[in-house]
């Protein structure tokens, strides 16, 4: 990463901008922000100049420059994505629990090791990764020799997420449009459930659309 970048960085985080938009500008992938500023101390204490000078060190001890430090900057940065996640529409709890798999170094956690690391019930645990299993953004994986479940986030989460959630809102629309012959067809609500079954349609193929033209990012 150049001195330049690092400098859009702290200005794009001076403003407010998520990790997600910081990226876009820099046509870098999100995961490449999240890990440049968690090393360097966080969204908080982001210092460009620091952070060139540590790449700098780095490099020169030979030290991987993509894996990022654990500490207070990465707990930092986890909660910073769990507000998101919650921000749209994802349980606290759910959120916890995807984020700590997702900032895992193999992606993988045993329900034990989540309720450890998490310092929550095993009851808690178990909803989340359901929720989570169900809607595609990790998988379970049984270890037949420790007879218990691991779960994972690995690379097709995000492809997957976004496949069940749009099939999802396809079967809300269609259950709705299913309702419109309780209307008559110029009456307010027909005319409202089908302008919306319409516009969902189209939004949602071009997200599947989307997904499958770009998965091979993923691989």
């Amino acid at each position: 990463m150049t001195p330049q970048e690092r400098q859009r960085i702290s200005a794009g985080l001076a403003d407010r901008l998520s990790f997600a938009e910081i990226a876009r500008r820099l046509d870098r992938p999100t995961s490449t922000i999240s890990r440049e500023v968690a090393r360097n101390g966080g969204a908080s204490a982001y210092r460009p100049q620091q952070a060139q000078q540590a790449a700098a060190r780095r490099a020169r001890r030979g030290v991987p420059a993509t894996r990022p430090a654990p500490g207070p900057a990465v707990d930092a940065v986890a909660e910073v994505i769990v507000e998101a996640a919650v921000r749209s529409g994802m349980p606290r709890m759910t959120a916890r629990v995807h984020v700590d798999l997702l900032l895992s170094e193999d992606g993988r956690r045993t329900a034990a090791e989540l309720a450890r690391r998490l310092r929550v019930s095993p009851a808690s645990v178990s909803v989340a990764v359901n929720s989570l299993v169900e809607n595609g953004y990790i998988r379970r994986e049984r270890d037949p020799q420790r007879r218990r479940d691991v779960y994972v986030h690995d690379d097709e989460a995000w492809y997957r997420s976004i496949v069940i959630g749009s099939r999802h809102t396809l079967e809300t629309t269609h259950a709705a449009a299913d309702l419109m012959g309780e209307w008559e067809p110029d009456s307010p609500v027909a005319q409202r459930l089908a302008k919306a079954g319409a516009f969902l349609e189209r939004v949602i193929q071009d997200m599947l659309d989307s997904a499958e033209r770009w998965r091979g990012l993923l691989s």
